[in-house]
């Protein structure tokens, strides 16, 4: 079960001539490398929850992707690419001298592991795809029927709000609260890291990849699809959910029918962080995939 470790060390990595800072901990021969979601947020919340995984003999590395946390927060929009993020985690993994990795993706933080799955595999041990999707347009669909459920007058005035761009409305920002307590985390009381990252979060980088709020995409990734290119990843593959998942079930079903070493988990009771919401069932999942897989 999670719980909050002080880093062993924080490692500044030049990028580009920008800061971008890295977390460590443990001493264990195999590394478990956490890419966060977001885009925009600082790595606290996948960083605490998963730096348990050092009881298991793990090394776990996570990094504050540029324009968050401690890392350099620059402003230039050209910079939010998921091609410019690619190239960051491998410099990241160069710098610390990670070697092969188990990348852990959680939701944008997955579409950034598949992306650097398929630039560079030859630096995968396995991938873990957490709460993601590979195909947005399939996504948008499941988004759709996730919003029907508030009821027809009330994606209505949704609808009306993002035509007027009146999305900081008292109703609009209602309906979203509450798809958020559904899908995003179920808990009464979210995790002080989730809500620390959630406090520090640059909405630069998401608006221009993503869009306004988790039901709504608008940005550079809307049309972004690597269902195709999927079949290419030969490392053994986990992908999670959570049964109640904004990236719902049905796109991890998507992602196991066309990667040849996956195997699905769907978790009950849990939404967008089963490692919050449901940690008896997540762990012990995350621990037998990583223990079968381990280096001979």
């Amino acid at each position: 079960m999670w719980r909050e470790i002080q880093a062993d060390e924080r490692i500044e990595v030049d990028v580009n001539g920008h800061k971008i800072i890295a977390y460590s901990f443990g001493a264990g021969s195999e590394t478990v490398f956490c890419l966060n979601g977001g885009p925009g947020l600082p790595c606290d919340y996948l960083r605490e929850a998963h730096s348990c995984m050092v009881d298991e003999g793990y090394r776990v590395v996570a990094f504050d992707q540029l324009g968050t946390g401690a890392s350099d927060r620059p402003t230039d929009a050209a910079l939010w690419t998921i091609s410019r993020y690619v190239e960051e985690t491998e410099t990241v993994r160069k710098a610390l001298g990670l070697g092969k990795v188990h990348m852990l993706g959680h939701s944008w933080g997955g579409w950034l592991a598949i992306d650097y799955a398929l630039a560079y595999p030859e630096h995968l041990q396995t991938l873990i795809l957490e709460d993601t999707v590979a195909d947005m347009p399939h996504l948008i669909i499941e988004l759709e029927r996730l919003r029907a459920a508030l009821g027809p007058e009330t994606v209505a005035m949704m609808q009306k709000h993002e035509a007027q761009g009146t999305l900081d409305h008292p109703e609009y920002m209602a309906a979203i609260t509450i798809l958020n307590y559904r899908h995003v985390c179920r808990m009464a009381e979210w995790p002080a890291p989730v809500v620390r990252s959630l406090t520090d979060w640059n909405m630069g980088p998401y608006t221009t990849m993503q869009g306004p709020n988790e039901f709504l995409y608008t940005g550079n990734l809307k049309d972004w699809n690597r269902i195709g290119d999927l079949p290419k990843i030969q490392v053994p593959v986990l992908i999670t959910h959570g049964e109640h998942d904004e990236l719902t079930p049905a796109c991890g079903l998507r992602m196991k029918l066309a990667i040849p070493k996956a195997e699905l988990h769907v978790i009950a009771n849990a939404s967008h962080m089963p490692f919050y919401e449901n940690p008896g069932t997540y762990y012990p999942i995350l621990k037998a995939f990583l223990a079968r897989h381990k280096a001979a």
